[in-house]
């Protein structure tokens, strides 16, 4: 494993990801997602400011505890991983207040732990990772988690949900329509929210791109 990608705090991300590293099981969570979240941290830094310091620790450490989209625990995901990044941290032997900054940062980051980013640091984290959530990655994760939980791409009969409740626990699709289309709309920082209207655009011309591809086919 090269650690050069999170530059210029290779040294502290071999130390952490030695401890934590992800799981190579899961392709929408593995080591490509933390180092596109680090690169989408250092472009949204250099507009925002911030502590780099804390931000690789929290990009790092923001899935250290890995729960399924289908787990009933989803929503303490973001949480468990925080009290893991605490104990590891102290480990370190890094100082009360850092600590409690990164552990924010990881709180808040998830959507579905609903908590808001008081800190600087934990906006930028925030936009980092929904920034992998949506464009043609999150398209392309967002297939990846599905095909992993066992749904299908879509429902034939009925693409659109026009006549039963969205379900993106049995229809990939589903899940535009449940989250990853209204992400862009609640980005934190100014530089977060101009690459999400660019990379909401690139989703949104794949869905159409996708209709006219099984409109021939629907009845």
């Amino acid at each position: 494993m090269t650690f050069d990608s999170f530059a210029p705090f290779a040294e502290l991300a071999a130390q952490l990801l030695s401890l934590c590293a992800p799981s190579a099981d899961d392709g929408a969570h593995d080591l490509s997602h933390l180092q596109r979240v680090w690169a989408n941290v250092r472009q949204l830094q250099r507009e925002e400011g911030g502590d780099l310091q804390l931000l690789l620790a929290a990009v790092l450490l923001h899935d250290c505890v890995a729960v399924e989209k289908d787990s009933p625990l989803r929503s303490s995901a973001s949480r468990l991983s925080a009290a893991r990044a605490d104990e590891l941290l102290v480990g370190f032997g890094w100082p009360a207040e850092r600590i409690a900054a990164v552990c924010h940062a990881i709180e808040a980051h998830s959507f579905s732990a609903a908590i808001t980013p008081t800190s600087l640091e934990a906006r930028i984290l925030q936009d980092a990772d929904r920034l992998d959530a949506i464009g043609l990655i999150g398209v392309a994760r967002c297939f990846h988690v599905s095909g992993r939980l066992g749904s299908a791409l879509y429902d034939a009969g009925d693409i659109d949900a026009r006549h039963r409740p969205l379900d993106d626990q049995r229809f990939a699709l589903d899940h535009f329509h449940t989250k990853l289309l209204g992400l862009a709309s609640g980005f934190q920082t100014a530089a977060g929210a101009r690459l999400a209207q660019q990379r909401h655009g690139r989703m949104v011309a794949f869905l159409d791109a996708f209709r006219d591809e099984i409109q021939p086919f629907e009845q």
